[in-house]
């Protein structure tokens, strides 16, 4: 069974390094599909072709204001012939969802809304919550916030190939943990695996563990620039500098804040000398337009989406 919305033109980039003899290059994940780029087609391959094989007609998952998996959910869901629903975070967003880029981009790809108070969302996992949603929206394939189970994970393990056997160091954003976990099955043994959480807190290790098959692999948590959604002037100006110079575009929630980070610490000796690092662009490009609105709410320099 095959996936129509797939398109699979991945491939490494290499980034120039002038002040290092590091070797850096970045996984073009995001050029797999427009919407359904980087990690979302990952997570979602195995988790559809299973809803096909429990021949579901409806696919229900959960989600934020800006949220990628919402806006991948919505297109892939239409691709394959599923009724979507999407569960969304903060019923005041009911009114002027319009507005929203990335939920009127899932209204018009035929998501249907519910949307929840914050008290009521941090319930989702609830016996309760779940029975509530069954009555009110029928038989449902349930996918988790963020998209990450254990079919998630099956299909992120697929994202390293053997050409990446080269590299000293793998290193990717960590939202969920269920990216990271796929790609630290897949590394080989003498490969360190380096994730850059785009949230605060040490939650995520625990996430990990869950999925995770052995412990290669770190957390780096000194580049969240403050937790989800937030950004500084100082990141604008390098996702900025890094689309000119490369030509390749970052979103700034996750994979732009990785390599930030990644960048920062090569310039600090982080890294052996002559180290072979791969970076993992994990797409989510759908958000700049929402980040950018915010952006200008507070008058604060906007990313470029063309050079």
């Amino acid at each position: 069974m095959q996936l129509t919305f797939s398109v699979l033109n991945t491939f490494n980039q290499p980034i120039p390094i002038s002040f290092s003899n590091i070797t850096l290059e970045i996984k073009r994940e995001d050029l797999i599909h427009p919407i359904v780029s980087g990690n979302k087609f990952r997570k979602l391959k195995y988790n559809l072709l299973q809803a096909k094989a429990e021949n579901q007609h409806t696919l229900l998952t959960f989600g934020g204001a800006y949220s990628n998996h919402i806006a991948a959910v919505a297109f892939a869901g239409k691709e394959q012939g599923f009724k979507t629903i999407g569960i969304i975070r903060g019923n005041e967003l009911e009114k002027g969802f319009a507005d929203n880029p990335t939920l009127q981009f899932a209204h018009d790809c035929g998501m249907q809304f519910d949307f929840v108070s914050r008290e009521d969302y941090r319930k989702k996992l609830d016996v309760d919550f779940i029975e509530k949603l069954t009555a009110k929206w029928g038989r449902f394939y349930s996918i988790p916030e963020g998209g990450t189970n254990t079919l998630a994970v099956l299909g992120c393990q697929e994202i390293l190939t053997e050409e990446d056997s080269k590299f000293d160091f793998i290193c990717c954003c960590v939202g969920t943990g269920g990216t990271i976990s796929g790609i630290i099955n897949s590394a080989q043994p003498h490969q360190k695996i380096l994730g850059f959480p785009a949230l605060k807190g040490d939650f995520l290790t625990e996430e990990i563990r869950k999925f995770a098959t052995n412990d290669r692999w770190e957390l780096i948590g000194d580049y969240n620039f403050g937790g989800y959604s937030k950004i500084s002037n100082e990141l604008v100006d390098f996702i900025n500098r890094f689309f000119i110079e490369t030509g390749i575009p970052l979103d700034p929630i996750y994979t732009g804040k990785m390599v930030f980070g990644v960048i920062d610490m090569i310039r600090k000796n982080y890294f052996p000398e002559k180290s072979r690092i791969l970076m993992i662009h994990t797409g989510g490009l759908q958000g700049i337009d929402g980040m950018n609105m915010k952006l200008q709410k507070q008058n604060s320099p906007t990313l470029l989406k063309d050079v």
